[in-house]
């Protein structure tokens, strides 16, 4: 999973998770955005990146179920290249994981004329269907949740904007793990796979999960004839270096054609560095010469707006803990701890004493936001962004592209990872 920290407290209760993102803003509903045998309803949101949800029916066993897709997509009716982005699997429950966006990432390839989708499996988040745990055989946990990528890409293949000869595949954490799994199928259009820290780490128990997983990567490298680009760092919390060099190494041997980024620390943990901003000048240079190798484009095509960056104000400094409005109890010691926290980062607060802070992760503006509205009956408004104060006395909510949104607009939130 591509992680970022996340904490939220409302008066004396705190809890803290692992979360990706969320979109708050007024949601238009729109029909027909996509042509489908069998239609499915989208969503539209983020203006720039063209950012729909589109529910993807798949079949599973007897049943359909609905995936739950991000698409982005640069103007126009293409036919664009593609790119199906994967996510991982956080801690708990798959249900309550949020929606994936994988925003850094999308916005590198929308410029460059691709389209990205990012489905969420079976029993992740919006999606219907039940997660199926296939505990400790990681050969099958990757050839399960390579069913709904090809389910995912079926569906996408039938879409007049999508170019079904120009086909990338990725994934980060879990989805690594799918993404090379699905390069055993031979899926037509499909050019080559990006594997970012591609594993499943278990926790607990008696599963001797790292055989398994070196097992897992011989077996699919067995059965691919895909190029493939890996990226492990040296500080991967989950699939340290000497892991990640076996993986690779038993991948390869069997057959695999794989090149490993064994690139040094990242940050706090390396784990999730395709979500990060500076990560990107970690795996660019050596996707784009990966493209280049199986005929995708490279070039900028779309001139895309820097992203939004919310005025600071001249409410206080930074570490002017009194400051803050609204904050009671032990919160204000909360703000110190968000204080040392890395950039990118927000902090958010309501009337009603709630607040969040959020670092990391595809957006974490967004994410603090919509977090903090979660234990509040009144709008949440961001403080501080990054090492500004933003707060504007008696504003009305602000959304993470800086546009003030109707109160009642919090109340209609998109969730998911």
């Amino acid at each position: 999973m591509t992680e970022h920290s996340v904490q939220t407290r409302q008066a004396t209760t705190t809890k803290k998770g692992w979360t990706l993102s969320a979109v708050l803003g007024a949601i238009a509903f729109a029909s027909s955005l996509f042509a489908s045998p069998a239609p499915a309803e989208a969503v539209a949101l983020d203006n720039v990146l063209n950012e729909q949800i589109v529910m993807i029916p798949a079949v599973s066993g007897s049943q359909v179920v609905q995936l739950e897709t991000t698409v982005f997509k640069p103007p126009g009716d293409g036919p664009f290249p593609l790119v199906v982005m994967n996510h991982g699997k956080a801690l708990g429950n798959p249900r309550l994981q949020n929606r994936d966006r994988f925003v850094v990432l999308s916005r590198e390839f929308v410029k460059r004329g691709y389209a990205v989708a990012i489905p969420m499996r079976q029993g992740f988040s919006k999606s219907t269907g039940d997660y199926i745990d296939r505990g400790c055989d990681m050969t099958e946990h990757g050839y399960s949740q390579a069913q709904d990528l090809q389910s995912t890409l079926d569906y996408l293949r039938s879409q007049p904007w999508i170019d079904n000869t120009r086909i990338v595949v990725a994934g980060q954490s879990y989805g690594g793990l799918t993404a090379v799994a699905f390069g055993t199928r031979q899926y037509p259009g499909v050019k080559g796979l990006i594997n970012f820290a591609g594993g499943l780490k278990m926790h607990g128990g008696s599963c001797h999960w790292q055989e398994s997983l070196v097992q897992a990567f011989s077996n699919y490298g067995a059965r691919s004839a895909l190029p493939s680009l890996w990226f492990y760092g040296e500080n991967d919390h989950h699939f340290g270096p000497e892991l990640a060099a076996r993986m690779h190494n038993a991948y390869v041997q069997a057959g695999g054609n794989a090149k490993l980024v064994a690139y040094g620390p990242f940050r706090k943990d390396a784990h999730g560095m395709s979500a990060s901003r500076d990560g990107v000048k970690v795996w660019w240079p050596e996707t784009e010469q990966f493209l280049k190798n199986i005929g995708m484009p490279t070039d900028v095509v779309l001139a895309l707006n820097d992203e939004v960056k919310i005025p600071a104000t001249e409410y206080a400094s930074i570490d002017n803990i009194d400051a803050i409005p609204y904050l009671q109890g032990s919160a204000r010691e909360q703000y110190k701890v968000f204080l040392t926290k890395s950039l990118p980062r927000a902090f958010a607060v309501s009337s009603t004493g709630s607040w969040s802070w959020a670092e990391e992760g595809d957006d974490p503006v967004e994410q603090v936001l919509a977090d903090c509205q979660k234990n509040s009956s009144q709008p949440c408004k961001l403080y501080a962004v990054d090492n500004n104060v933003v707060w504007v006395p008696d504003q009305q909510p602000v959304n993470g592209s800086g546009t003030a949104i109707a109160a009642t607009a919090n109340t209609s939130t998109v969730a998911g990872n």
